[in-house]
């Protein structure tokens, strides 16, 4: 024995790393292989599992029913590997209609209640697939999507289902996983549909456009949604707060009496236990004036419940009461949380607005229709290949009757057929087993006919493949055909909340200019302000200001949309363009210190208007000591009034500028000692928001950033001196280079030139102004700073008087450019979202307005 101790290897283990290795598996396995659904079919792997357990059962909606634990059996057997409670309760769930908007199982028996009955247990149950869940399977045999081994390797099973309609908003879902949930409330199949023919219809379409065709949820339990707010925040952030509340009428009764009828309960609320509840409060004298109570529900109504009043009782009152105090009234937190696939063919979960679960159903159903066409391309390929051999050896007919008649066996046959006229070996084989009956002019003619036929279909194959707009064309024709055949009435209806008073609602969208001085005055004007009355040559005053103030931003907006703020101490405010007040257009404005809560010392540095947050954004920031940080704008789409923290900074650093970009531009700092460094934002991979960032430049002691720009097509880089002189250099002189390097000399500094102030990609065309220390400025246009090499003194630009230094420079926007996006019938959403307006690149006088 002691000998047999000694042979075993033992491996020392660290409990706490196997823990925390052990758990995360753990929690990995529930979040991806349990509890949350796919985006793609909205289905959690367990009714996956059981939906494909019937298709290949056979229990198919044309097929008799058959029993439960049939299903369940094969499912545990092939596929799913847990207790069969669990999967019979969730094959139960996908049969009840007041579960899911459109059931996936037809069952047969009892299968629960709304008052929390049980269903029968699976051995007195029957059931089968319901026609709509076919749609979910249809062409799964056609290679539309990857299969993976079970879990013993004996069978296949599909990762996700093509799921011809999205399923995942339709039905819904909820789960609790290992630090996350998901509740994702169902919706109306028609709007559904008619949203993603939008999305496909218009790429560009916006979460509140899309709620013209969306409107909300439509639960199976119909019941009411009382106001809009949750349902806006659940589209436009996949979180909100949701007021069901149930349908009631007041009924006059004899006696000077009244009662009120409960026809509609809100979702997943168990109506037995909802009676019991209004029982215990008026046994508690919590509610007073309910005379009665009494549940009438049956088969022609699912849902009556009579509660009668007293003759002194006032009926709106009670009802109000029940609301607050019962579960008449309920909140459904919509929490969207689904399983998204990720480029490198893994999956995570992921919170998701309305937009991204449409745009992730679209993109599953473009792999669905290529992967089903590649498959009909190859099959009708391969017939079209034994037709050829067919029509050729029909034209020789005799020679290969000849050929097969003086053959001793099948593959001498095959072979001299091959050797004599080039046949294939499936053409062989083809030929060699034609029956006599198709050496008939009849059969040779059908063979034509059938060849011509599969000539038109491989063209069209090809063109789908060819084509993404064909395959979209494809996907809502089908979607149209699925509206047609199931689509019904939405059954929840959604009422404005008396008490709930959106201004957006109030607020009529048009397109507004957003102004905001050097001294941090800000206003908005209408668009039209300029173009009706710039017509003519000189243009108007456009604000008053402090002899010493001028406008440091100008750019053109809706009133819907959002403007972000943000501040050299690394936060980030938002205002809707609303909330900015109007003003006339020779008012200075309003403080921005009264819109927004900045601390004393704390100064915008960068404003950004952006028109809905949406995957494939980025902001990337630069600070004074040299980090740079890029981050999903995704991250910013719950800003607080009090603000958010946008990136973590030390004690002697500050934030210096933030770029809104599509992830892939080009990015160019420049230095206080004259280095400056470009290098590809794909170098800085997307961090957290409340992270510090990434080195961009290393800096030499005392030297620290003074500005960052993306880098565009017909810019040069501007840099000015401290001492006044300047000059314009081509960006094909800055190589690009890796991140963190010291860059190369962009100006040389000199103490004639004094040190670099700032830096600007300029055009042509640009008006350019300097800022000096006494506050002159000096306004002048960017053609007339010569262009010169990057290691060369520059000329002078302004002449500076002793002691006296520039402190910034800035690029102006003229009245032409917001005249042309004023102006453009489209592309207006382009312009805003894209335009990144630092508070040192757009600055107008009072002459320019």
């Amino acid at each position: 024995m002691a000998d047999e101790i000694r042979e075993q290897k033992i491996i020392p283990i660290d409990i706490e790393e196997e823990m925390k290795k052990s758990f995360i598996d753990y929690a990995m396995s529930v979040i991806i292989d349990r509890a949350l659904p796919d985006v793609r079919d909205g289905l959690k792997p367990v009714h996956r599992r059981i939906l494909y357990t019937m298709y290949v059962s056979g229990f198919t909606p044309d097929k008799p029913y058959r029993k439960s634990v049939a299903t369940v059996g094969e499912c545990l057997k092939s596929y799913h590997p847990h207790g069969d409670a669990a999967v019979y309760d969730s094959l139960v769930r996908m049969a009840q209609d007041f579960s899911l908007r459109h059931p996936l199982v037809d069952g047969h028996g009892n299968f629960g209640s709304r008052d929390g009955d049980c269903a029968a247990a699976m051995r007195y149950t029957e059931a089968k697939l319901t026609k709509i869940s076919m749609e979910m399977l249809a062409d799964i045999n056609k290679d539309t999507v990857d299969f993976k081994p079970n879990f013993d390797e004996h069978e296949v099973e599909p990762v996700v289902l093509p799921s011809r309609f999205p399923n995942l908003l339709v039905n819904g879902s909820s789960g609790i996983a290992v630090g996350m949930a998901t509740n994702i409330p169902p919706h109306n199949l028609g709007e559904v549909i008619d949203g993603v023919c939008a999305v496909i219809d218009n790429p560009e379409i916006t979460i509140d456009e899309l709620m013209k065709y969306i409107k909300g949820p439509d639960f199976p339990t119909a019941a009411k949604i009382v106001g809009k707010k949750g349902i806006k925040d659940a589209y436009r952030t996949g979180k909100g707060r949701i007021v069901v509340r149930s349908e009631a009428t007041i009924e006059e009764m004899p006696g000077n009496r009244h009662r009120i009828i409960i026809s509609e309960i809100p979702y997943m609320v168990n109506k037995a236990r909802l009676i019991e509840k209004i029982a215990d409060l008026v046994k508690e004298k919590r509610i007073e004036g309910i005379s009665l109570l009494q549940d009438e529900s049956g088969r022609e109504e699912p849902v009556r419940i009579v509660i009668e009043l007293k003759r002194d009782a006032n009926p709106g009152v009670v009802l109000n009461q029940l609301y607050k105090n019962t579960q008449l009234q309920e909140t459904f937190s919509a929490n969207m949380v689904a399983i998204v696939p990720t480029e490198d063919n893994l999956y995570e979960p992921r919170t998701l607005n309305l937009r991204q679960i449409l745009d992730y159903y679209i993109d599953h159903q473009k792999d669905v229709i290529r992967r089903r066409t590649k498959f009909e391309l190859d099959k009708a390929e391969a017939r079209a290949h034994i037709l050829e051999g067919l029509k050729k050896a029909l034209d020789h007919l005799d020679e290969v009757i000849k050929i097969i008649r003086s053959s001793k066996n099948e593959p001498i046959a095959k072979a001299g057929l091959i050797e004599r006229f080039g046949f294939s070996d499936k053409q062989a084989q083809a030929i060699v087993d034609m029956r006599l009956g198709r050496l008939t002019g009849l059969e040779r003619e059908k063979i034509e006919n059938e060849y011509n036929e599969l000539i038109e279909k491989i063209n069209y194959y090809k063109n789908v493949l060819a084509n993404e707009v064909l395959v979209l064309g494809i996907i809502k024709d089908e979607l149209r055909v699925i509206k047609d055949k199931y689509a019904d009435d939405r059954r929840t209806k959604i009422e404005i909340d008396e008490y709930e008073i959106d201004m957006e609602d109030l607020i009529e969208e048009e397109e507004s200019v957003i102004t905001l001085t050097h001294f941090g005055y800000i206003k908005r004007l209408p668009a039209d302000t300029y173009t009706s009355q710039r017509r003519g040559g000189k243009g108007i005053i456009g604000l008053s200001t402090r002899e010493e103030d001028f406008v440091k931003d100008l750019f053109v907006t809706t009133t819907h949309h959002y403007i972000m703020f943000f501040t050299n101490k690394g936060k980030v405010y938002r205002l809707k363009a609303y909330e900015i007040p109007e003003s006339g257009r020779q008012a200075k404005g309003t403080a921005i210190v009264n819109l927004l809560q900045l601390d004393g010392d704390e100064r915008i540095t960068t404003v950004i208007p952006i028109q809905e947050y949406k995957e494939g954004q980025y902001l990337i920031m630069a600070t004074r000591n040299g980090l740079v940080k890029k981050t999903d704008v995704m991250e910013y789409s719950n800003i607080r009034k009090g603000g958010l923290a946008a990136v973590s900074l030390r004690e002697d650093d500050e934030l210096i500028d933030v770029k809104l970009t599509d992830g892939n531009q080009d990015i160019i700092i420049s230095t206080y000692n004259g280095m400056a460094i470009r290098f590809k934002e794909t170098d800085a991979r997307p961090i957290g928001r409340v992270s510090q960032g990434v080195k961009g430049i290393e800096l030499e002691e005392g030297d620290h950033v003074i500005g960052m720009e993306v880098c565009t097509e017909n810019t040069t880089l501007l840099v000015v001196t401290e001492n006044g002189f300047g000059k314009r250099t081509e960006l094909d002189e800055y190589k690009v280079q890796n991140r963190g390097g010291k860059g190369v000399l962009t100006y040389r500094i000199t103490e004639k030139t004094g040190k670099s102030a700032g830096m600007k990609l300029v055009s042509g065309d640009d008006d350019i102004m300097l800022i000096s220390s006494d506050g002159t400025i000096i306004r002048m246009k960017v053609s007339e700073v010569s262009i010169l090499g990057r290691a060369t003194q520059g000329v002078t630009l302004m002449r500076m008087a002793d002691g006296v230094k520039v402190v910034s420079i800035a690029r102006m926007v003229n009245e032409d450019d917001v005249d042309s996006e004023d102006s453009s019938d489209n592309g207006d959403d382009d312009v805003r979202e894209n335009s990144n307006c630092s508070l040192t690149d757009n600055i107008q006088t009072d002459d320019d307005i």
